[in-house]
């Protein structure tokens, strides 16, 4: 993979509470796409707090997976995370993530040709 993709966040309000919103973007095409990414449970969301330190940015690490079905069938992909790394103590802080809708499974894949 040539440049580091990002993911970013930003606030967004829901019933007058602010909360951030996950996304990774890029162009495909020519055209600029925008995939949501979320914590893969509610508690992941205070992990991300902790990886993005502040920032409105990380690094995506994608993981490639291979593995065979019970019939046989060969099933690969990605697993996701995001990371970051502590200037002071050259520490890596990491928290695992996935896409928020199939559409976005589709457009990181997209993006990480």
């Amino acid at each position: 993979m040539g440049a580091k993709i990002k993911v970013e966040r930003e606030i967004y309000e829901k019933n007058g509470k602010q909360y951030y919103g996950y996304f990774v973007k890029g162009v495909v095409r020519g055209r600029e796409i925008r995939a949501g990414v979320k914590a893969t449970d509610f508690g992941g969301y205070d992990l991300l707090d902790i990886v993005f330190n502040g920032e409105d940015e990380a690094d995506l690490i994608a993981t490639p997976f291979e593995m065979t079905a019970e019939d046989g069938r060969v099933i690969t992909g990605n697993t996701y995370s995001v990371q970051s790394v502590d200037e002071e103590t050259g520490e890596i802080y990491s928290c695992k993530i996935k896409p928020t809708l199939d559409s976005d499974k589709t457009k990181l894949s997209m993006l990480l040709r």
